[in-house]
């Protein structure tokens, strides 16, 4: 990964790490359905312009009319479900605690990979899966004995990061379902087809729960951020470190993610980190780097001997 592609990598931590800050600021004024259909809304409006700038249009059309279901059910995993479970938890939570939550995501991906197409899990992988979670029960226990604002109750805080959770999983399950039924078509379609599902799906409950009272222009600014940079921008820097790194790469923005979420918070925000939160946090990296096989080994058991089932 060489200078360039390192620093769009930094950028898109930031503005992801950056979702969970607007997200916090918007929530109150607008509520959760609201403010995520928005989101996905603009998002979509900035993937389809960019999409149908790219491809002819006629066939970006016939590829989402033909993959139509596969796109929506993403849609609602990947989008419309856990942005509204994570709009959900920051009713209580702090952006930057939502914001490690966010780096489960792999765990749960690997974790459902086994269950559902039966990928191996070698025991290091297995190892870290275990890590991760401790990790996510280090940070919640540490939510529920100091909630954010001091404010919220033990069991409220304790729903908003089973809500944070749920969004994790939904993702894992997302990827999982998109690796099976969305081979084959491009990552902007996907990602255009998707976010067009998700604003289909979350469009009558914005109606239905149109905040009443006026809302601020704070929280209007949120939402514009949320649906442009935060989604539209950020996918676009994805999709283009996804050619030019890979995979395997691309996703360790999920290891950057979480030090923004916390920074952006604490800067703008006010928000306080604990000591127990950043060993939550810290817990969470190390399992997600070894269930995803960025560490493949650990250093200092060093290299495994050569057995007989080996020759």
């Amino acid at each position: 990964m060489n200078s360039k592609n390192l620093l769009q990598l930094l950028v898109l931590a930031a503005l992801w790490g950056a979702s969970f800050l607007f997200i916090r600021v918007g929530v109150t004024d607008f509520g959760v359905a609201p403010l995520m259909a928005l989101r996905v809304g603009i998002g979509a409006l900035f993937l389809l312009i960019v999409l149908f700038a790219r491809r002819p249009v006629r066939q970006s059309l016939a590829t989402l009319r033909s993959r139509a279901l596969p796109l929506v059910v993403v849609g609602i995993l990947n989008s419309a479900a856990p942005f509204c479970l994570f709009a959900y938890a920051e009713l209580t939570l702090s952006a930057g605690v939502t914001s490690v939550i966010n780096a489960t995501t792999p765990l749960w991906g690997a974790l459902v990979a086994f269950l559902w197409l039966k990928d191996r899990l070698s025991a290091l992988r297995s190892v870290g899966l275990v890590i991760g979670f401790l990790g996510v029960l280090m940070l919640v226990w540490d939510q529920i004995a100091t909630p954010h604002g001091g404010t919220a109750t033990p069991l409220t805080a304790a729903l908003a990061a089973g809500a944070a959770l749920g969004a994790t999983l939904l993702y894992g399950i997302a990827a999982n379902y998109t690796k099976r039924y969305l081979t084959g078509v491009d990552a902007l379609t996907v990602a255009a087809g998707t976010m067009t599902g998700a604003t289909v799906v979350l469009l009558p409950l914005a109606v239905i729960f149109w905040p009443a009272a006026p809302v601020s222009l704070h929280a209007w600014g949120a939402v514009i951020a949320l649906g442009v940079a935060c989604t539209g921008v950020a996918y676009m820097l994805f999709f283009h470190l996804l050619a030019t790194v890979g995979p395997a790469r691309a996703i360790t923005v999920t290891f950057v993610i979480p030090i923004f979420g916390i920074l952006w918070g604490a800067l703008f925000l006010g928000e306080s980190v604990s000591p127990g939160m950043l060993e939550g946090c810290v817990v969470i990296l190390i399992g997600t780097a070894l269930a995803t096989g960025v560490i493949k080994r650990i250093p200092w058991v060093g290299p495994r001997r050569p057995s007989r089932a080996d020759t």
